[in-house]
């Protein structure tokens, strides 16, 4: 099987050995209704409601949606518009935390029995893809007749610069996975489930080895470090050889693909009832005093949480969401941590510093790096001529925007964005044309 291109990127993973530290003292927490792919929730408190942790906040608008839950017990404070790191405005629940970090006293484990109350269960969750797609978690699992699925694969690639809040969940919550593969095993009838993990993670290795046992079902798969390892498709075909045909679904090829975060969280909700209210979250960067993994409250805003680990030791000229490859912009400190946040990361004047562009010299190392075989010169030109009609006949809607093509550009061009564009421009065309 010939191996997906794409490119060797630093590690820099010097948290993997921090083990998690909790963080629960929050002066507000914001919940946009907005924390996942596909439809806003539609808020279900008023100001001055009392909430606890583990109480629905946001409920299901659609059937792309997730519901959203405090990670704090207090007093919804207010319900305002906030805007999102993408440019877009949501309604924001804001909580005043009281401290006590009560549990709703409503939870309750969910009564599973078969398929279709295990799926609900997920479901009502609000669990979301952790690894930070943010795809509702129940909708993938709906793939009709479940003897579609051959092989459910475990990402625990996490290929990203910084990132090692995954290898957290692979070395310290390792039941909760082996119960989630359970669960798959039970109400999926996986016949093959593959745990995938980059080399350069021997103890996560050892770990997930354990987990599989005796069991002929079950496989650790270990993978060449090379970004973007992790992306879905590039994923599957490493693991399996199969192809995900263009505007195709995993489970066209037979495939189910689950962060290990997740899988972790899915087995955690089904024993206690307790929804997604927290996540672990790599804090790092060139300008934060004090990298380590955090256990944070989903909606404790970002400084709070960059005050937790020792605040900044150089003034950060960009924060990110998630890493530096694939991660996005944050405006401001008051931005909250989301559902999909496994990483916060505060770099420095010199490491955000932005660099010039120049002409393109035509030297094709984004095309021999593209893990897809596209070549963003050709959709550069085709989005600056406005030709949608080329650009959907060179596949720019494949563009994972993984950011290889940037990264290797001699000319440091801004290649994933002009594709970002193009993808945008071609869907508008393409939704004018029906």
């Amino acid at each position: 099987m010939k191996r997906m291109k794409g490119v060797k990127v630093p590690h820099m993973k010097s948290t993997g050995d921090s083990i998690p530290a909790r963080m629960t003292d929050l002066d507000i927490a914001v919940y946009p209704m907005v924390q996942h792919i596909g439809t806003p929730c539609k808020p279900v408190c008023r100001p001055g409601d009392p909430v606890y942790v583990g109480t629905l906040l946001g409920q299901k608008n659609g059937g792309l949606s997730s519901p959203i839950y405090s990670g704090v017990s207090g007093t919804v404070n207010k319900i305002e518009d906030i805007l999102l790191s993408d440019g877009r405005y949501a309604p924001a629940v804001y909580v005043l935390p009281d401290g006590k970090m009560t549990p709703d006293p409503t939870i309750a484990p969910p009564t599973v029995t078969d398929l279709q109350g295990f799926i609900h269960a997920v479901e009502d969750s609000g669990i979301v893809g952790l690894g930070g797609a943010g795809f509702p978690t129940g909708v993938k699992l709906h793939v009709g007749d479940s003897s579609r699925i051959q092989e459910i694969i475990i990402n625990g690639a996490e290929c990203e610069p910084y990132i090692t809040s995954d290898t957290r969940t692979m070395l310290d919550r390792g039941q909760d996975m082996q119960e989630g593969i359970r669960l798959l095993q039970k109400y999926l009838g996986a016949k093959k489930i593959i745990i995938a993990v980059e080399k350069n993670k021997p103890t996560c290795i050892r770990a997930m080895r354990s987990i599989a046992g005796g069991d002929d079902t079950v496989s650790v798969k270990v993978l060449p470090s090379v970004y973007p390892q992790g992306a879905e498709k590039v994923l599957i075909y490493h693991t399996t050889g199969k192809v995900v045909p263009e505007g195709g679904l995993p489970i066209d090829v037979g495939v189910i693909v689950l962060n290990c975060t997740t899988l972790a969280e899915i087995a955690r909700y089904i024993r206690t009832g307790m929804p997604l209210v927290e996540k672990c979250v790599t804090v790092d960067g060139s300008a934060v005093a004090s990298p380590m993994n955090v256990i944070v409250p989903i909606g404790a805003t970002l400084e709070a949480v960059f005050n937790f680990c020792g605040a900044f030791k150089a003034q950060p000229g960009k924060v990110l969401y998630g890493g530096p490859m694939m991660g996005v912009s944050v405006p401001e400190l008051s931005m909250p941590v989301l559902k999909q946040t496994n990483a916060l990361l505060a770099l420095d004047a010199k490491d955000a510093a932005p660099v010039d562009a120049a002409n393109c010299i035509r030297c094709g190392r984004c095309t021999n790096v593209c893990p897809v075989g596209l070549a963003p010169v050709s959709i550069a030109a085709a989005y600056g001529s406005g030709s949608m009609e080329t650009l959907q006949k060179i596949h720019t809607n494949l563009c994972m925007e993984c950011g290889c093509c940037s990264y290797v550009c001699p000319a440091k061009r801004p290649l994933v964005q002009q594709n970002k564009l193009a993808k945008a421009a071609l869907a508008a065309w393409l939704k004018s044309n029906r």
